[in-house]
């Protein structure tokens, strides 16, 4: 996400141009937190995946940790 796409969401969440041009910095940091948690939430999601009881789980367990890591990785862009 870059700026113009946090400035768009914040007035589409009702940021005042006011408030956006008194404080970009602000917003963009707040942002960047949100998309931070919302990343870490969904790699948890990946990694929470019950795996089957039966003895070919444990091919499933790289897909999912490499799934999680794709999700976190893409804080990095």
């Amino acid at each position: 996400m870059d700026r113009e796409d946090i400035i768009k969401l914040a007035r589409e969440a009702g940021f005042t141009e006011g408030d956006i041009s008194l404080f970009p910095d602000l917003i963009a940091h707040f942002a960047a937190l949100v998309a931070a948690a919302e990343r870490s939430a969904c790699a948890k999601v990946c990694e929470d995946i019950p795996l089957p009881k039966d003895s070919e789980a444990l091919t499933h367990l790289p897909t999912i940790e490499r799934c999680a890591a794709a999700i976190r990785a893409r804080g990095d862009r």
